[in-house]
């Protein structure tokens, strides 16, 4: 499908010279002399590699057909995690290198946004934050509460992150995605 760089939007796939980029970023801009252009960054959607790509208003462009799906997180298998498709029931394995981080923040049962290109998995989304327990933590002193020190806890994915003091092994905490950072502690309430 051929698109206008005036199309361009973030989460647009572009196919340039047979790679696939996913556009991160855009902005069109007008210097003072001279034609309007497109400045974006772009992100290797297989290797994750993120470059900075300026296009002429107005070119065409050939973009790359993605079926974004939600799919369920169903069971690792060796190297492969299985998802089933929510609306056929397909189960689909996905290599280790395309699910990438997200094995860190995913569990059993869990709904995660598949792209697909020519039915091919390319990278899995997955919501901003989760809600996972801690399994490991060094017991807190007394008087941790109010300082602001972090110490290392372990998920029950396996995933190590930083938490504050406070924070005690079978708490479940909020995690943010995409940078492993701790968000905040989940209440039974």
């Amino acid at each position: 499908m051929v698109i206008s760089t005036n199309d361009i939007k973030n989460g647009t796939v572009l196919n340039l010279d047979g790679q696939l980029w996913t556009v991160i970023w855009f902005q069109h801009h007008k210097p003072g002399k001279g034609n309007t252009v497109v400045r974006t960054k772009l992100k290797h959607v297989l290797s994750g590699k993120v470059v900075d790509k300026t296009f002429n208003s107005d070119v065409k462009i050939e973009s790359a057909e993605v079926d974004r799906r939600d799919m369920q997180y169903l069971y690792q298998d060796g190297d492969a995690y299985v998802f089933m498709d929510e609306t056929t029931y397909e189960q689909l394995p996905i290599s280790s290198e395309v699910v990438g981080d997200a094995k860190d923040f995913m569990l059993e049962n869990q709904t995660a946004t598949v792209a697909l290109h020519e039915g091919n998995p390319l990278y899995i989304d997955l919501p901003a934050s989760v809600e996972l327990e801690i399994t490991y933590t060094e017991p807190g002193l007394q008087g941790d509460r109010s300082t602001g020190g972090t110490k290392p806890a372990t998920l029950e994915t396996g995933r190590e992150i930083q938490v504050p003091l406070f924070i005690t092994t079978g708490e479940k905490v909020k995690v943010d995605t995409r940078s492993g950072d701790y968000l905040g502690r989940i209440s039974d309430k």
